[in-house]
């Protein structure tokens, strides 16, 4: 069987330190997920991802790079990419055209934004960002917002698959998220428990429906630290209903998935108790998650990141987590599979050019 890698960690610096080199070597690890702080300029983040894959060639490099207010690199030539929210206002501006010729350039327009997205982000040696959102815009979310690009999940779908295959086209997998969906509720998860009381019958209809539509085209899947009540008492990433059962079976999704951060306060309680992250990510592993990621845990001398990866190891040797070996296929599976367009060349292809014509 193949070694699993299903640990996401994270970085303090700018550089690599001895302690994170060892961390990124330990077997158990598949991959880092960078933030802003571990950012200067692009020739320092071409060298970090470089010295990464130095450590090992298949660790998957990822960032929440989305556009609007959650995009990591924001200067050194970096596109300032608009919230998917503006996608979603093209799609009704008509204008002087005929009737759904606004839905037309809004789907170029995200096609052209992923690619940006996409080939600006391998040009410096990252393989993946967490997009898109798929969540719809109710209105009442914060933390989502104008990260959602619409509140109709037919147009949230098509916006999406166009932004996706932008991505595709810079050689980048992508992420769904946050599954089932998180626009609904108020509280944000990263400092509370959020608690969706609709049905499941609701849900599915509304804001899970554009994870069906797009079964084909999904790379990977990012659930909720959201409670649905209603179908399980678990959040959902911790959840066999809504992963295996509902995403997989049900909505026929075959791809990776990803928990979100088990450091947030939506996944520091389960079943009704405090939890630490080693017993999160085996319940979040056992219950259909491929990979988990635990961030902003480098900071403060990396002890929480070890007693995870020492403690992810003892569930393995013990029989309280038995690796799944397809996760470890669709982890690889995300990784680039051909060479990126070097930064200077890429800003003279007249593909890129015309796609930055495009943005909104």
């Amino acid at each position: 069987m193949t070694q699993p890698a299903p640990l996401i960690l994270d970085i303090a610096g700018t550089r690599l330190t001895k302690a994170d080199r060892q961390r990124l070597a330990h077997p158990l690890t598949g991959g880092l997920i960078l933030f802003a702080r571990n950012w200067e300029d692009r020739a320092q983040l071409a060298t970090l991802c470089a010295d990464i894959k130095r450590v090992r060639p298949d660790l998957l490099i990822c960032v929440d790079h989305e556009g609007g207010r959650v995009q990591r690199f924001r200067t050194d030539g970096f596109t300032h990419l608009p919230p998917m929210r503006a996608f979603g206002e093209l799609w009704l501006q008509d204008g002087k055209g005929s009737p759904g010729s606004g839905a037309m350039r809004a789907t170029n327009a995200a096609s052209a934004a992923g690619y940006v997205l996409g080939a600006e982000l391998r040009a410096c040696g990252v393989d993946f960002s967490f997009t898109p959102v798929l969540d719809l815009d109710f209105g009442e979310s914060g933390v989502i917002g104008d990260r959602a690009f619409a509140r109709d999940p037919r147009v949230v779908g098509l916006l999406a698959k166009s932004l996706m295959h932008g991505l595709l086209r810079a050689g980048m997998a992508h992420c769904g998220k946050h599954f089932p969906g998180h626009g609904f509720v108020k509280a944000d998860s990263h400092t509370d428990i959020p608690v969706d009381r609709r049905s499941l019958k609701a849900i599915l209809a509304d804001d899970a429906a554009p994870y069906g539509w797009l079964n084909t085209t999904l790379t990977s899947v990012m659930p909720a630290h959201v409670i649905y009540p209603k179908v399980d008492a678990r959040p959902a990433g911790f959840s066999p209903k809504w992963l295996n059962d509902i995403l997989r079976r049900q909505l026929g999704f075959d791809g990776a998935i990803f928990s979100d951060d088990l450091s947030m306060a939506g996944a520091r309680q389960i079943d009704g108790r405090e939890v630490s992250y080693t017993e999160a990510a085996i319940t979040a592993l056992n219950a259909g998650c491929d990979m988990v990621l635990l961030c902003n845990q480098s900071l403060e001398g990396g002890a929480d990141v070890d007693a995870l990866l020492d403690g992810l190891a003892e569930a393995q040797l013990k029989g309280r987590w038995v690796p799944n070996e397809a996760s470890e296929e669709r982890r690889q599976a995300l990784l680039p599979a051909g060479p990126a367009l070097p930064w200077d060349d890429l800003m003279r292809t007249p593909g890129y050019i015309h796609a930055l014509g495009l943005l909104p």
